[in-house]
């Protein structure tokens, strides 16, 4: 066997089918064109085969003989060569695609037998199509099955990790470590946001220590500055300037998330609508807890606020709402 002869029927096929076009291909290059140049241009190119190959199929030559390469020859070593990188395949069905439409008979040494490769080439592609359809549709009943177990895991391990930290989130509640509170809070809230997919970043300083921000968080191409706060007193509309100070020093694409978990006086709302800016949506305990608890989709919560404050003017959209709907 010489270096370039046609690999043997063993050779592992993806398709049982595969065996049968790989031969049928090596018979269409061997026997429709008589010139090499004129196979290499009319069966060869259209199939997509390399010019490096095509130049090897040309003027190459058996290594055993230093004969010049048949075109059988030629064709096996194109083939065995990209099935190194597993393009062979489609290579194979172009070639017989192309034969199965050829009409240029007069180019073959032997028009009969270029005919009955035709006929041949005819009856596969209607069993490659159909094997092409039914592959394509396992393929994507395999990648349904597959997302719907990536999405199962996914779940489960949302609804473990939010357990474990609503069950932190219900011991700080009952805890007297009140002091502590803020600092947990901004560290559970980043843990949320991480869990979710959000990226989160934890507390840091700006202009050379003149401003603490407690964390930040991008969402769709915006970011957003948090405000965490987890004291007794409601938070008023003193601290949600504090944050409309913040997010108007920074750029222009910035917002931000006011979490309070004891919620807010009843004037914040109606002031926050008579700011112009419309830069900050309202979060509150209620709302962490139901999303550590349910567990319900963060991103989903957060863009239904932004939806409420964009469209409604309304700074506080609850989550109540949205599981009502």
């Amino acid at each position: 066997m010489t270096a370039y002869e046609p690999m043997s029927d063993a050779t592992d096929h993806t398709q049982p089918h595969d065996a049968d076009a790989r031969r049928l291909a090596l018979e269409a290059i061997a026997t429709l064109a008589y010139v090499k140049k004129i196979a290499a241009d009319q069966i060869l190119r259209p199939a997509g085969v390399p010019d490096s190959l095509i130049r090897q199929f040309v003027k190459g030559r058996d290594p055993a003989t230093g004969d010049p390469l048949t075109k059988r020859q030629g064709g096996a070593m194109i083939l065995d060569e990209l099935a190194k990188s597993g393009a062979d395949r489609d290579v194979i069905r172009k070639i017989v695609e192309n034969a199965a439409t050829w009409t240029g008979f007069h180019l073959a040494n032997n028009e009969y037998e270029a005919r009955a490769v035709v006929q041949k080439a005819r009856e596969l592609s209607g069993t490659l199509a159909e094997a092409e359809a039914r592959e394509k549709e396992q393929q994507a009943k395999a990648g349904a099955e597959r997302a719907l177990r990536q999405q199962q895991e996914r779940d489960a391990m949302l609804r473990r990790e939010s357990s474990l930290l609503l069950a932190q989130f219900d011991e700080a509640m009952a805890g007297e470590e009140r002091q502590q509170r803020g600092y947990f809070l901004q560290d559970l809230l980043n843990r949320t946001f991480d869990l979710h997919g959000i990226p989160a970043g934890r507390a840091f300083q700006r202009n050379d220590g003149g401003e603490q921000i407690d964390g930040a968080f991008e969402l769709d191409g915006w970011h957003y500055i948090v405000e965490c706060r987890w004291r007794e007193a409601l938070a008023d509309i003193r601290q949600l300037d504090g944050l409309y100070g913040q997010v108007a020093r920074s750029g222009r694409q910035t917002m931000g998330l006011f979490l309070s978990i004891n919620g807010w006086s009843q004037n914040v709302v109606p002031l926050a609508k008579q700011n112009p800016a419309k830069s900050i949506i309202l979060m509150e305990g209620f709302d962490l807890r139901m999303v550590l608890a349910r567990p319900f989709d963060l991103r989903q919560l957060l863009k239904a606020k932004l939806r409420a404050l964009n469209l409604d003017a309304e700074p506080y959209f609850p989550i109540s709402r949205l599981l009502s709907q």
